[in-house]
């Protein structure tokens, strides 16, 4: 019943998407040509051009949206991922319309089709079309959601949740789940071997019985989801639960001990017919990090071209308000650990670090000059570094760069610390736009960190990029 009724769900929105697709690109037509909004320069072409464009526009938006994974259905969707994947998704059914039109017109027009232009769109039409299918398509996405988080917060439609383990980790799920209501878990209970006399559980949620007793507890409660979340030690009792489980028809997720959260994805190498786990791999390498770099070239240049008039009034201010340089250098640790030299506006006093050497930066910081308050608090401060973005010794988003000397302190402090330097260091990342920047935790910051570079796509880059541009300014922990 689940996946049928998931296979109507993804039919609904596959069709939803390509009417709304259709609809879009009418009502861009009739925009750019009948409404005297934009003026006409060549023309008003006729109607059956564009309506010879739909079929391409019928087939194409779904797919895209499919190569976004917007077909994959996740509770845990956030709202940001759905209008990242809806906007990414849009533009790629535009490049892919462009090329299909163009292609078109080029090997498989008659010559008097050519002539007439029978597959011509006007770009103006396409950039409509493009904000008109984002906003239509995210709207339908959202309407769709409030549907189901209105009928899951009625106790409609729950899944039902089991979790294997009432110890640390177990509890952690459960408070997860139970902070997110919206996705429509509800938790029946833990079942544990460790604690047999406890029948109260955690929060209010009983212990149902031994791990033994999961099959037969899943199948009396209807679990959808079972969370197998057991600590290390119990590794044997893990697989002989996930064996015995596998003959219901159950969903089976596998929590990983706190340990192991900040790991890298791992990747099943061939060594000549023997099968060899690489549990540090990353997928920015090859043409990933090609396509990275390009958009930071891109970025970080017309940033440098916008921001040349802004540069030079913040450089007069830092000049004219203390002494000492206008721009602040500092020997930062960037890829596979190679150092170079960050620049910053300067915002603190020229000998700063004499008596105390070098610390974080704090509340109320007295080393800050008063500009340099300012700067600090809107990271304006930061704006030079499109220069390193530039000379390939940073990337727009990425693990904020560390000094040496800190460095030194957490490698043998935090498990997998080191690992963030499998990236370029950025001018902004995930950790940052969730707020562990500054005199934070550094545990969650790599927490964070890690999380970026196993999970790396330029729809994640663009997110985080939108996030700062949203919480950029006047953050909590920018000082």
């Amino acid at each position: 019943m689940v996946r049928r009724h998931n296979r109507l769900l993804v039919a609904f929105h596959v069709v939803s998407d390509a009417l709304l697709g259709l609809s879009a690109f009418i009502v861009a037509y009739a925009l750019r040509f009948h409404t005297g909004l934009i003026p006409i320069t060549k023309g008003v072409p006729p109607l059956r051009q564009y309506v010879n464009v739909l079929p391409f526009i019928v087939v194409l938006v779904p797919v895209a949206f499919q190569l976004q994974g917007l077909y994959r259905l996740r509770r845990g969707r956030s709202r940001v991922d759905d209008f990242f994947a809806v906007f990414v998704g849009s533009i790629l059914a535009v490049v892919f319309g462009i090329v299909a039109t163009l292609y078109v017109q080029t090997y498989f027009a008659t010559n008097a089709a050519k002539e007439q232009g029978v597959f011509e769109v006007s770009q103006l039409v396409w950039g409509i079309f493009l904000a008109l299918n984002v906003t239509l398509t995210y709207a339908s996405r959202e309407l769709v959601r409030e549907v189901f988080e209105r009928r899951w917060r009625a106790g409609i439609g729950l899944k039902r949740i089991l979790i294997a383990g009432s110890g640390e980790l177990g509890r952690l799920v459960a408070d997860k789940i139970l902070e997110h209501r919206e996705l429509g878990y509800q938790i029946v209970g833990f079942v544990d071997d460790r604690a047999p006399g406890d029948h109260l559980g955690y929060r209010g949620l009983p212990l149902l019985g031994t791990i033994d007793d999961a099959p037969e507890i899943s199948a009396r409660e209807s679990i959808d989801h079972l969370y197998v979340a057991l600590p290390p030690e119990q590794h044997v009792r893990m697989l002989e639960l996930i064996d015995s489980t596998s003959r219901e028809m159950l969903d089976v997720k596998v929590v990983p001990d706190l340990l192991q959260v900040i790991a890298l994805r791992a990747r099943l190498e061939d060594l000549d017919g023997i099968p060899v786990i690489n549990i540090n791999d990353v997928p920015l390498q090859g043409f990933n990090s090609v396509v990275k770099r390009a958009i930071d070239i891109a970025i970080s240049s017309a940033a440098l071209l916008v921001l040349a008039l802004p540069f030079c009034l913040i450089a007069a201010l830092v000049k004219l308000t203390s002494r000492g340089p206008v721009f602040y250098r500092q020997e930062r640790m960037g890829l596979d650990g190679k150092p170079f030299m960050i620049h910053k506006f300067r915002s603190m006093r020229e000998d700063a670090e004499r008596e105390s050497g070098p610390v974080f930066a704090s509340h109320d910081d007295p080393r800050r000059t008063p500009l340099g308050r300012l700067l600090r608090r809107t990271n304006i401060d930061e704006l030079p570094q499109f220069w390193n973005v530039l000379k390939a010794e940073m990337s727009i988003v990425g693990p904020r760069p560390e000094r040496p000397l800190f460095v030194k302190q957490f490698k043998d402090r935090i498990p997998q610390y080191m690992l963030r330097h499998k990236v370029k260091a950025g001018i902004t990342g995930w950790a940052q736009v969730n707020g562990w920047r500054g005199n934070t935790s550094i545990e969650k910051r790599i927490e964070y960190d890690l999380y970026y570079i196993e999970n790396w796509s330029v729809r994640l880059d663009l997110k985080i990029m939108w996030l700062t541009v949203l919480n950029g300014f006047f953050q909590k922990h920018a000082y």
